[in-house]
């Protein structure tokens, strides 16, 4: 008989706001039930510290010369994660998938740097501890991202979703998972496709006392730069990294529109942004034998109701847009809820990412295993 496992997963994604936690009680397969998830909002000075190292840190080399300000914040980072985890109250056999706070990421030269020390919180909380999900899958030739395509195959499957189908996550990073077969994980894809809520949120954080654009109301209210527009849409479709499977939100900036009012600079972040994950889902489609029809919407950015209008009148009529959330799944914690289910898959010794999802070389289990005191 399959064991049921509960497990808590930690998420702090890109926009670098706060923590999404999910308890879920799964069997690491086939099934999966959504228990308790609540957001953790970060402290303004984590907030602040955390963007104004990223804003640092755009090389490898920059981790070395900021080394005693990143062990500072990974130590505030896990810390808060301590208290998350003591506040939930959770079962004495609970594990912990924890992600921690990416603070760079670069497959082509073997890392992915988040901040979140497993041996602390194992320490702060004797707790089973599992992190560093991404350094096997680099290792392996991979991308180290995205990894939650395996959960999203799961939520198909246990909701019965028409099949081909298409989600797409818009958080600081926009990723797309396709899944084309039912049971068949291997014929999966997934990938990063471009900027999610990240031009958009930092033109906002530097030009008013917002964190990002509420439902859009900004884009709603400002005036696209056509010039701006067009040559950023031309200079990205003739990048240098167009394979890259996986993003990080240093590989793109806002200096382009710079000179720009909030609100014409947040429309035409916002256009520009629409339009990048049009194009690649409807490049990503073509390759698809079977017409796909229905991209259920994840993520912070599945909010932002001008966005979504942009991306929709870029892609044919009959393609439908629909909210994760209809199938009483709430689409902001689909993240957290994955880490959870890939901690006790780590556990199990299953694999977590694929050659179609990540570009490793096989099949590869991933994350590093801390147990209790």
């Amino acid at each position: 008989m399959q064991k049921n496992w509960i497990s808590l997963g930690l998420m702090s994604g890109t926009s670098g706001d706060g923590v999404d936690a999910s308890i879920i009680r799964t069997n690491g397969l086939n099934q999966y039930e959504s228990i308790k998830d609540k957001y953790f909002e970060y402290g303004p000075h984590i907030y602040t510290d955390i963007h104004n190292l990223k804003e640092k840190i755009h090389k490898i080399e920059h981790l070395k010369i900021y080394n005693d300000e990143i062990n500072n914040l990974e130590r505030k980072i896990t810390i808060f994660h301590s208290k998350i985890i003591k506040e939930l109250n959770l079962d004495h056999d609970t594990i912990i998938g924890f992600h921690g706070q990416t603070i760079y990421h670069n497959p082509l030269e073997k890392i992915s740097r988040q901040l979140g020390n497993g041996k602390l919180l194992n320490q702060l909380t004797n707790k089973k501890i599992i992190f560093n999900f991404r350094a096997n899958d680099i290792l392996n030739g991979g991308q180290g991202a995205p990894l939650t395509s395996i959960f999203h195959h799961l939520i198909s499957e246990q909701n019965k979703i028409k099949l081909p189908v298409c989600f797409l996550n818009i958080g600081g990073i926009a990723n797309i998972t396709i899944i084309k077969e039912s049971g068949n994980i291997s014929k999966t894809i997934s990938r990063d496709i471009g900027p999610g809520n990240c031009l958009i949120d930092a033109w906002v954080r530097k030009n008013s006392t917002k964190k990002f654009d509420e439902g859009g109301v900004l884009a709603s209210s400002g005036k696209r730069n056509e010039i701006i527009f067009e040559q950023a849409q031309e200079l990205y479709m003739n990048r240098n990294n167009k394979k890259k499977l996986s993003f990080d939100i240093n590989d793109f900036d806002i200096s382009f529109v710079r000179g720009l009012s909030l609100q014409d600079g947040v429309t035409t972040l916002t256009d520009f942004t629409a339009s990048i994950i049009s194009e690649e889902l409807y490049s990503s489609f073509k390759n698809i034998k079977k017409e796909i029809k229905n991209i259920f919407l994840c993520g912070g950015g599945r909010k932002n109701d001008i966005l979504i209008k942009k991306i929709k009148e870029n892609l044919p009529q009959k393609t439908n847009l629909k909210l994760i959330d209809e199938y009483k799944i709430d689409g902001d914690f689909i993240e957290s809820q994955a880490f959870a289910f890939l901690a006790v898959r780590s556990v199990l010794n299953l694999p977590i990412s694929f050659p179609n999802t990540t570009g490793c070389k096989t099949a590869c289990v991933g994350g590093e295993l801390i147990k209790k005191l």
